[in-house]
């Protein structure tokens, strides 16, 4: 049926343990290797089945789609994709008041290298894998067939900053099926923010922040806010709407400031409570005067996205959580988050906690934060787990 690939003796343990990557290292050399993109059999040593994946040059050498001996087709999209969506229901995303949620989260739904986040009738595709492009026919149909009850009129793949062959790949984005006139207006908890998953970072949005945006507006009320690196501006809109008397919105890309302005329009029309700025996070903390906000967030974008960047990664968190602990008024709120999925939750806490130490000011622990549950971590593949936060309390 697919192509065999055979690994080295005592290279088959972490797949027997259901891990769902085949590091390069661990594969025995054969006749001929299969094309970038294939669908191949995986056997052990002494020709026992593993399981059954995308062949991909690099690193990571196969992911692992099922441990079954099973055709990888249209019917076997269709049951992981409808296993995915009674998920979804059954934590009660699909609402009047949110139409907004991730259906396919990689490994964490046992479809590595495939996400699919679904803003009202617009599903967004990314493929993280040579495999899961080549396969975009197949999900696109199964899609449609389980999201049609649903009232998915639009399909958008997105490979921009996903694949780093996409030219040679023929990969491009653009709507699959659908498009033209399309509602960018995705509702959350309530809430309204405007979607660009043409132009904006990964699909539009972060849907990965919802609950703790909800946790953050039953902090808000009475308080003076900072919202550093805002994006989209999901956490000053919660802010708004908790009952913030004060939010300042910062990041140091103009478009993102945009956005974010709109999105305060759209739910609150003029609001006077709300002001954003285009600049750099640390130069705006040190121009912050001591004690002007008594809630801030650090949501920065991944300080390392490998494994080699991490030291100062390490050092980065503990500058930036510095530098809010430094200003914070006292009985402050502090929401930090570390979205780098090589540094570990120890390594962030230990990070937050150095710069707690020489700021010399008593800290609490109120919270801690990880990714919701439409992000679901595969518990045999703990590298899911990328999204760390803490809240704070700062005297």
């Amino acid at each position: 049926m697919y192509q065999s690939i055979q690994l080295k003796p005592k290279k088959d343990e972490s797949l027997r343990r259901f891990h769902p990557w085949v590091f390069s290292g661990a594969l025995a050399q054969g006749p001929s290797l299969p094309a970038e993109g294939d669908l191949v059999r995986v056997f052990a040593a002494d020709g026992s089945f593993l399981g059954v994946g995308h062949y991909q040059i690099g690193s990571i050498a196969v992911r692992i789609l099922s441990f079954h001996d099973q055709p990888i087709d249209k019917d076997f999209y269709l049951a992981a994709l409808s296993s995915a969506l009674q998920l979804r229901k059954e934590l009660n995303l699909l609402r009047s008041d949110n139409n907004t949620y991730r259906l396919v989260h990689g490994e964490g739904d046992h479809l590595p290298g495939l996400i699919i986040d679904i803003y009202g009738d617009t599903a967004v595709i990314q493929a993280h894998s040579v495999g899961m492009h080549r396969d975009l026919e197949l999900i696109m149909t199964a899609l449609k067939e389980v999201k049609e009850v649903e009232g998915l009129k639009h399909i958008y793949y997105k490979s921009e900053g996903t694949l780093p062959f996409k030219a040679e790949l023929g990969a491009e984005d653009g709507y699959l099926w659908g498009g033209g006139q399309t509602d960018a207006i995705a509702h959350e908890n309530g809430l309204r923010f405007q979607i660009d998953w043409l132009r904006g970072q990964k699909t539009g949005f972060f849907i990965d922040q919802r609950e703790n945006r909800k946790l953050l507006e039953q902090h808000a009320a009475g308080r003076r806010m900072l919202n550093m690196f805002c994006y989209t501006g999901g956490f000053s809109v919660y802010g708004l709407r908790g009952g913030a008397s004060l939010v300042d919105s910062v990041d140091s890309s103009s478009k993102a400031v945009s956005i974010t302005d709109r999105n305060i329009t759209l739910n609150f029309g003029d609001e006077p409570r709300h002001h954003s700025f285009s600049q750099d996070a640390f130069r705006y903390l040190k121009e912050t005067p001591e004690g002007k906000y008594d809630l801030m967030v650090l949501d920065p974008p991944a300080f390392a996205k490998h494994r080699g960047a991490v030291n100062n990664a390490l050092q980065g968190y503990k500058k930036l959580n510095l530098a809010a602990m430094a200003k914070i008024a006292s009985g402050g709120i502090l929401f930090s988050f570390s979205c780098s999925q090589a540094i570990t939750r120890e390594q962030f806490r230990l990070a937050i906690f150095s710069a707690a130490a020489i700021s010399g000011r008593k800290v609490s622990i109120l919270h801690q934060l990880s990714q919701p549950a439409d992000h679901p971590i595969n518990i045999y593949h703990p590298e899911g787990e990328y999204l760390k936060g803490l809240v704070l309390r700062v005297e």
